[in-house]
């Protein structure tokens, strides 16, 4: 466990060159070359395929001497790769983001629209040592879980994801765009089952969102009061409404004046469990598969590479 830092850390970098749609191609090598400049001694990995790129990682982390830390270069289909890979284990994560998203580094307060600033805060970070937060830990059956950073949408938000995946063209951001559009003039009603800390509970509406972080989709701020230390989920809840009220309600995001409107819940739950017939959930992006899932957080189950004086900060040790 990386409680000091030495002279020089052994730090496996895992690059994704696609990240948001070949634009962020460039941070990757500016990552490794800033690490080696401070003194490190860098094992990068660049694969054409996220399983290629999983193995790889899987791989580095066995390798001897144990590297210090692992950084991930992308969005946060990078984060959920590094998340899976070093959550419970004392191995910290370092996040340079260059995607489209980047919800979970906006809740650490690492520059997301920053490439050089984000290495800055990462070559920085080494220095001292990792914050800690908690992660979400996903069920989709007794011997299968998944752990996510950010959030779990089992909802509009996922059903937006699921069409984009689906669409050939347009290419690029342009995708999601269309697909948003599609989904909202069929905008379904979905009847959820919820069982949260053990209280069971039934409703009827387009979202429920499950989050450690505070927004979704690229900073929408859907849960504006959630904090990535609490030891809490934040789960909200979306009642039936028609497709105008839906997209006034989504005007209102951006101010969190959303909360105010009584067909809008959040519950602060340490577990939930979701099931509704035919829904898809995503969990950082990745398709996690259809529901049911039981979701848990699992308090301080994470250390990162980020400022202690980031939104999540608060009453963090290693303890």
């Amino acid at each position: 466990m990386m409680t000091t830092t030495p002279a020089s850390l052994r730090v496996v970098v895992a690059i994704n060159p696609t990240a948001s749609f070949g634009r962020g191609r460039p941070a990757g090598p500016a990552v490794v070359t800033a690490l080696r400049r401070a003194g490190h001694t860098v094992v990068p990995l660049r694969e054409s395929s996220h399983a290629e790129l999983w193995a790889a990682a899987v791989a580095a982390l066995a390798d001897t001497p144990a590297p210090d830390v692992l950084v991930v270069v992308g969005g946060d289909g990078m984060v959920s790769l590094g998340v899976n890979l070093v959550a419970g284990t004392p191995i910290p994560l370092g996040i340079v983001p260059s995607g489209t998203g980047n919800d979970f580094a906006r809740a650490l307060g690492i520059p997301y629209d920053d490439a050089d600033a984000a290495i800055r805060m990462l070559v920085a970070g080494l220095a001292h040592p990792p914050r800690v937060v908690d992660a979400i830990r996903v069920h989709r059956a007794p011997n299968d879980a998944f752990w996510v950073a950010g959030s779990v949408s089992a909802g509009f938000d996922a059903f937006v994801n699921e069409r984009a995946n689906r669409l050939r063209r347009p290419r690029g951001r342009m995708r999601y765009d269309v697909a948003l559009v599609l989904e909202l003039l069929r905008l379904r009603q979905v009847d959820y089952s919820l069982v949260l800390d053990g209280r069971r509970q039934t409703v009827t509406g387009p979202i429920v969102t499950v989050g450690n972080a505070r927004s979704v989709g690229g900073g929408i701020a859907l849960l504006p009061e959630a904090r990535v230390n609490d030891g809490l989920l934040d789960v909200l809840v979306v009642g039936r409404l028609g497709r105008i009220p839906f997209v006034r309600l989504l005007s209102r995001v951006s101010r969190g004046a959303h909360l105010a409107d009584p067909r809008v819940r959040v519950h602060r739950v340490s577990s939930v469990s979701i099931s509704a017939p035919g829904v898809v959930a995503y969990g950082d992006g990745e398709r996690l598969g259809e529901l049911p899932l039981d979701i848990e957080v699992v308090p301080k189950a994470l250390r990162v590479i980020a400022e202690a004086g980031g939104p999540a900060s608060g009453s963090e040790s290693l303890s």
